[in-house]
């Protein structure tokens, strides 16, 4: 990933303004991104404002990756997520982190009783592993 852009701050919401600097994008490219890729799905509040997560923050910025380092088309770079989602998901299933326990191959986070969240990586476990710790640590606070 680009080493230029800034780290991102232990809070639990960001607005759209926030995340397009964090990722080193405009707002209307971020709004486009939530119609071509399903995992971008920001809460919306009073008068339909975007809030994003941790979480989505990270994935904006490897589709950032994919689409404007690597080259990936938009259907490429969709492709591509989903290809790294069912190569990071454990042969057993989804791993939840409810238990509090996470192994390097843990793909998905439990975020509430009806709802989870992927994580997507081209990176190297041990990175997967780093991010989930970070997210597991923010979602604790």
């Amino acid at each position: 990933m680009n080493a230029a852009l800034p780290s991102i701050p232990a809070k639990r919401y960001f607005t759209i303004g926030e995340v397009a600097d964090l990722c080193g994008v405009k707002t209307h490219v971020l709004r486009y991104w939530e119609q071509e890729f399903t995992q971008l799905r920001p809460v919306k509040r009073r008068g339909n404002r975007r809030y994003y997560q941790h979480h989505e923050v990270l994935m904006i910025r490897r589709i950032r990756d994919l689409l404007y380092e690597q080259g990936f088309t938009i259907s490429g770079a969709r492709n591509k997520l989903q290809e790294l989602a069912h190569q990071d998901r454990l042969p057993s299933g989804h791993a939840l982190l409810e238990s509090g326990s996470m192994d390097e191959g843990d793909a998905t986070i439990s975020v509430g009783s009806h709802e989870s969240v992927e994580i997507l990586s081209g990176h190297s476990g041990a990175d997967l592993l780093r991010e989930l710790q970070e997210i597991r640590s923010l979602l604790t606070i």
